[in-house]
């Protein structure tokens, strides 16, 4: 077991981190269901993925990195990522987060650290809610989710396939406080009753 460091650095994921980010990745394809991906990938093919998340807006791709070296370079403990919900337009303000922990590191506080810099990125940006997907069983994360505020939506039943069986996901959902982004405007027609 990796023992995690009282001080951790997390950053924006650069090119340099896409070996350790697939390799974190491609063990969640390989070894569970908590990601419906069947088939591994090679660091090239995660490259656009990785150029999908900037430094800045509302899609980002936050590491985090233990202090000590490893072959001269740090030592990639997992990611968080805030992606589009949907491609449609109106759900710019929505975004889908997600978080992966290196094998070794889960229950140890790295996805809390990542979850906590990610959702105080996202207070810059114009975000209103913040959606996540649980693949089930899987307690550690709900509890995780749960205690960054989020609430169970409702469940979709034997939604994929994997491993020869069926797996039920939950979706949750978190209101995003933006310090940036401008009031909505009630929906006059909403308040007739």
């Amino acid at each position: 077991m990796v023992q995690i460091p009282t001080e951790l650095q997390v950053r924006p994921g650069v090119e340099g981190d896409l070996e350790a980010l697939t390799d974190i990745y491609n063990h969640y394809v390989h070894e569970t269901a908590l990601t419906f991906d069947t088939v591994t990938f090679t660091p090239q093919e995660r490259m656009s993925w990785l150029r999908s998340h900037p430094e800045d807006g509302p899609h980002r791709l936050l590491v985090a990195l233990d202090p000590g070296t490893r072959d001269d370079a740090p030592h990639v403990l997992g990611y968080a990522t805030s992606s589009p919900y949907r491609p449609k337009a109106a759900y710019s303000t929505s975004v889908e987060v997600s978080v992966y922990c290196a094998p070794g590191t889960t229950g140890r506080g790295v996805g809390t650290l990542l979850y906590k810099a990610l959702f105080e990125t996202l207070a810059d940006e114009d975000v209103h809610r913040a959606y996540a997907a649980i693949a089930l069983p899987n307690e550690p994360s709900v509890r995780l989710h749960e205690a960054f505020g989020f609430r169970l939506v409702g469940t979709y039943e034997e939604v994929g396939r994997k491993f020869g069986r069926y797996w039920d996901v939950s979706w949750y959902e978190r209101p995003l406080l933006s310090r940036t982004a401008p009031s909505a405007s009630p929906d006059p027609s909403r308040s007739r009753r």
